[in-house]
């Protein structure tokens, strides 16, 4: 049978998973790397690094006994926003500033208040955020022009792999989306975005779907690697679309939520929606339409925080297991330990507690901070209802989403299904199952999630529960707006 490889380009280390045909995970095997921190708030990475330890990783596959098969296609899923420079003899410049660098703060205010929200709303459907891609461009404008002017090729992460393994230079229109660069209505790069930041059309990869052939592993390459001849490459994602393939996140309203270190609300849409007040990020998708994306940056780390650091303990079932009283709590968690993306956009917002009196306890507060994570993401969710998304149910995957608490809790407050999937591999699945459409096994992404992705529990909502969270969360939504001068102040 034939064999596909996907690529998960994280931020500590990649995975890669070796998923047969049929969407059977054959083998998956994970390499580390070093981050570096040269300064407090910024986040680096050698791009060679990457590609070395990728390297080793398809090796190790290649020579698995479970490689019964032949390895057609390869591609995809990456860390976003980072900034990969390379000159005109195709070295790498200087590493590469990642998501989570927050160098940019001063950049980010110039596009949004001096450029405007409005204007760039306009030219990419989306307003600035440190971590996207044009800050930092214009960051290293100013503080390291003789990096900035030898510039001849600027890319993702994810593509600088590509673009060694194939000699293309190209990327996908899901990644591209958070640039700040691409006009995400039409697929296109912006020239008005490209002027603002100083840079020409040429020195960006060439756009493509997800799902598209780009090229095909270079004969050297693959004679190095252990590949056959002719394994062709797919285009691959950004790691939240690469994740939702792997989900069967495809389709108009089908959703995803991760309750990872960071949380996610991830929503595809078959037709271009503009986002008013852009609280949400709405992306091209990787099955060729679109998706709605909110993004906290702490989830399942704020019950890590919460055991590890105040309460001292590893056992995080035993303390979830004193919980009893659900919908009843009067304590509230504003999950902001690392300020908020969505849907505040301000990295001011801290956690706080509300609602403590002598009678709280202890289970009280763990309660708080696994219902503030999912208070938090609902306000993502009904963003998308008020724009006419109906979201039916919603699949979950992340290290949170392995407590059945959590899991009924999302369940109960969003007031939806909530579905467990039989194969959760993340962005390394979706790259796998974007190379097997690439090779024509499946004729769409949707094709290829309706085939590979399988569903083993769904978790109901209890209307009893759902109305008193309503309640609840009607209290939540007004916290951040009576505490925001507050943070301001701090």
């Amino acid at each position: 049978m034939r064999e596909y490889i996907g690529v998960d380009l994280g931020t500590s280390a990649v995975k890669l998973v070796l998923m047969r045909e049929d969407g059977a995970v054959l083998k998956t095997v994970s390499r580390e790397y070093p981050l570096s921190f040269p300064k407090p708030g910024w986040a680096e990475q050698n791009p060679e690094d990457w590609y070395a330890a990728a390297c080793d990783g398809i090796r190790e596959l290649t020579a698995a006994p479970e490689n019964a098969g032949e390895i057609r296609g390869l591609s995809f899923g990456g860390q976003m926003h980072g900034l990969v420079i390379l000159d005109e003899n195709d070295r790498v410049i200087r590493p590469a500033i990642l998501w989570n660098d927050g160098r940019t703060g001063e950049e980010t205010d110039y596009l949004n208040h001096v450029i405007g929200e409005d204007k760039l709303a306009a030219y990419t459907n989306n307003i600035a955020f440190a971590g996207f891609t044009a800050p930092k461009i214009l960051w290293l404008k100013k503080h390291e022009p003789e990096h900035f002017a030898r510039i001849r090729k600027m890319m993702l992460p994810k593509d600088y792999l590509a673009y060694r393994l194939t000699g293309s230079f190209v990327t996908d229109v899901s990644d591209a989306s958070g640039m700040l660069l691409l006009d995400v209505a039409h697929r296109t790069w912006s020239k008005e975005m490209c002027d603002i930041c100083g840079i020409s059309e040429d020195i960006l990869p060439a756009l493509h779907e997800s799902y598209e052939k780009i090229g095909e592993i270079l004969p050297e390459q693959a004679q190095a690697l252990g590949l056959p001849a002719h394994v062709i490459v797919a285009a691959g994602a950004g790691d939240n679309a690469a994740a939702a393939v792997g989900t069967g996140t495809v389709g108009e309203g089908k959703c995803n939520i991760s309750l990872g270190t960071s949380g996610t609300v991830f929503i595809s849409s078959d037709t271009f929606r503009p986002v008013a007040n852009h609280a949400v990020h709405f992306f091209d998708h990787a099955d060729g339409h679109y998706h709605l994306m909110g993004c906290m940056l702490s989830a399942a780390s704020c019950n890590k925080w919460w055991m590890d650091e105040i309460i001292g303990t590893k056992d995080y079932a035993a303390e979830q297991a004193k919980i009893g009283k659900l919908g009843e709590n009067h304590v509230f968690f504003l999950p902001y330990l690392m300020g908020e993306r969505s849907p505040h956009n301000n990295p001011k917002a801290r956690g706080a507690f509300v609602g403590m009196t002598m009678d709280t306890t202890r289970a009280d507060m763990t309660q708080a901070v696994l219902e503030g994570v999912i208070f938090g993401l609902r306000d993502s969710i009904e963003i998308a209802r008020k724009l006419g998304i109906s979201i039916q149910s919603t699949r979950i995957c992340g290290g949170g989403a392995k407590s059945p608490l959590w899991r009924q809790m999302t369940a109960d407050i969003i007031g939806i299904p909530v579905e467990v999937l039989t194969t959760e591999e993340g962005p390394g699945l979706g790259g796998a199952m974007l190379a097997a459409v690439a090779d024509g096994v499946y004729g769409s992404v949707q094709k290829a999630a309706d085939r590979i992705v399988r569903v083993k529990e769904t978790l109901l909502p209890d209307p009893e529960l759902t109305s008193r969270y309503d309640e609840k969360y009607r209290v939540f939504d007004q916290i951040y707006p009576a505490l925001k001068p507050v943070y301001d102040l701090l």
